[in-house]
């Protein structure tokens, strides 16, 4: 009989190799999960029944107190929106759920703006991100909210802001 223990660790084993070629590898999947799945291989029905309910138990455990957490493509690509903007380099929420469809730009409204005393401007946007004017470039129209406004990704790392499709200032997001 194959005991839920001995699967753990040899998924354990399977886990430690964490590069591939001297690079780093892909996140690997939540030891949760990798129970469950290890789950399928046993021979036995009992046995293979008694596996999936206790993996399956310890997964929905981790879940209820927020250790795990679980999304589909289409949650992944309202958090991608979501965080748009901030610096997360070499950090892969999503595992392997269709990284390569980044976010090149949104669309939302602006419910604050207000300007400091060099001129530059912040904006806060329904969303709940703040994003600082970093260049000297003048704002066209006096922001006001409820304006449209479009943030797209510019060269090198940079931010393009642009409030009811007027000239766009460069940013940087805060928050």
């Amino acid at each position: 009989m194959t005991t839920i223990p001995s699967i753990v660790s040899a998924v354990a084993v399977l886990l430690a190799a964490t590069s591939v070629n001297g690079q780093e590898a892909v996140p690997a999947r939540s030891p949760l999960l990798n129970a469950v799945l290890a789950c399928r291989t046993i021979a036995t029905e009992t046995d293979r029944l008694a596996c999936f309910d206790q993996a399956t138990a310890a997964f929905e455990t981790a879940e209820r107190e927020g250790e795990v957490a679980v999304i589909d493509r289409a949650q992944a690509d309202q958090t991608r929106r979501r965080l748009f903007g901030l610096n997360l380099d070499g950090a892969a929420l999503f595992g392997n759920l269709r990284e390569n469809q980044a976010v090149s730009a949104i669309e939302t409204s602006l419910t604050r703006a207000r300007q400091s005393g060099r001129g530059a401007w912040t904006f806060e946007l329904a969303d709940g991100s703040i994003w600082r004017q970093v260049d000297d470039e003048p704002v066209n129209a006096r922001p006001t909210p409820g304006d449209a406004v479009r943030i797209r990704q510019a060269a090198m790392g940079s931010f393009l802001l642009s409030l009811d499709g007027a000239r766009s200032v460069r940013v940087r997001r805060e928050r």
